[in-house]
């Protein structure tokens, strides 16, 4: 295992076992179905999309960004191989202080990783919306919001055709932008994370989660995503932040109904305990909608 891999399975036990906690003390929902039944399931597909995701792609998307950089492949790798080299270890600055070329080259470092992670995010929320208007994309994604109830677990509920299909799109993103191996790092820690965070089971106060919200996807924001009324699953599509919601017009601040009564699922698809299975939810997609 890589150190890129390393952090991000650290961090993603960690922040699943505190909001697993969390669920536990202070859950803002009441589960239809016990948590055995559910989790098997949901951690299931987490792993078989892991081994689909290697087997299809055996590097990862950080040897693809190193890959890229030595070949000078991407938007940004191709911007920084036509900067003119440096002249002079240091820059005169009007007020007569010198700034070395190491800080120009930092800040420059520093501004690539932001707007590579924001254009990534960017990227995501996008795709997410364009898995819930293609008819074909649906049937992978509703497998997530078929879950009769969200908690941390639905995070990792994404059937592995769509994982893999996902994993193409950022693919492609990071070689046609030249995205930086740290970016990839940071954005890939950001997108589990906050994955895990906003399907748990937890309720902030209304007023932290209004504040938090202006910013961040909450719990109860992503818990609109998951209605099972059109108007409102068809919104909230963001995973980290709440602009991109709020920029592209796909933001719902409330639901219909309170969040402690707000149906949530697939009404096509009961709660049941059958359609809680690892096969149900591999075969879902391949029946009749």
């Amino acid at each position: 295992m890589d150190n890129s891999s390393l952090i991000r399975v650290s961090v993603f036990f960690s922040i699943f076992l505190l909001m697993a906690v969390l669920e536990a003390l202070m859950p803002a929902r009441e589960a239809v179905l016990n948590r055995k039944t559910r989790w098997v399931g949901n951690l299931s597909m987490v792993v078989l999309g892991a081994l689909v995701s290697r087997v299809l792609l055996p590097t990862t998307l950080v040897g693809i960004s190193v890959w890229a950089e030595q070949k000078g492949i991407g938007v940004f790798n191709l911007l920084l191989g036509s900067m003119p080299a440096d002249v002079a270890s240091t820059e005169q600055l009007p007020n007569g202080e010198t700034l070395s070329n190491d800080s120009s080259q930092h800040l420059i470092d520093v501004a690539l990783v932001t707007l590579s992670v924001l254009l990534l995010d960017m990227i995501i929320y996008w795709q997410h919306r364009l898995f819930h208007t293609v008819p074909m994309l649906w049937r992978f994604h509703k497998m997530h919001h078929a879950d009769s109830h969200v908690d941390t677990t639905t995070g990792l509920r994404f059937h592995p055709v769509e994982i893999a299909m996902s994993l193409g799109i950022k693919a492609a993103a990071v070689v046609i932008l030249g995205v930086p191996a740290i970016a990839i790092i940071i954005f890939e820690v950001a997108l589990n994370g906050f994955s895990l965070f906003n399907h748990a089971n937890v309720r902030l106060p209304q007023k932290w989660d209004d504040r938090v919200g202006l910013v961040f996807i909450t719990q109860r924001l992503h818990r609109i995503h998951h209605s099972q009324a059109k108007s409102e699953s068809n919104s909230n599509y963001g995973f980290s932040v709440s602009w991109w919601d709020r920029l592209f017009n796909s933001f719902t601040p409330r639901a219909a109904f309170s969040d402690e009564t707000l149906p949530i699922g697939q009404k096509d698809v009961p709660a049941v305990k059958e359609n809680a299975s690892i096969k149900a939810l591999l075969l879902q997609p391949f029946k009749s909608q």
